[in-house]
């Protein structure tokens, strides 16, 4: 008498892939995630560093708009400056909100800041 394994251990194999199939969509979310908080920290950087350079060429104003010019269309809504001038020169803290793909998770806001000599 012969049996025939072979139908039954490709239906096992097909129950252990949907058992698994959960942990890899987990972790394909995180490496997204963790990739969309790298760009984001990377934005607020590029946001800080326009805003201070539009400052330090106008005296310290205009920084909010500039800013928001040089995040990508995506993050522009949740971005905003804040900073002044001091001395000779301009301070700018860019602020921006880290998107999430996790539902009802927040992960906060993205700071980074640019120092700029005032031009005068």
């Amino acid at each position: 008498m012969s049996y025939d394994c072979e139908g039954r251990d490709r239906g096992q194999v097909a129950i252990e892939f949907l058992g698994f199939l959960p942990i890899l969509l987990l972790v394909g979310m995180a490496a997204v995630q963790l990739g969309l908080i790298a760009y984001t920290a990377q934005q607020a950087g590029t946001a800080a560093r326009a805003g201070a350079r539009y400052a330090s060429l106008h005296q310290g104003a205009g920084a909010d708009g500039a800013c928001k010019v040089a995040v990508s269309s995506q993050l522009a809504g949740g971005t905003s400056c804040s900073g002044g001038s001091g001395g000779d020169e301009v301070t700018v803290t860019a602020t921006v909100h880290i998107p999430s793909i996790v539902p009802f998770v927040d992960f906060g806001d993205a700071h980074k800041t640019a120092t700029m000599p005032l031009d005068h």
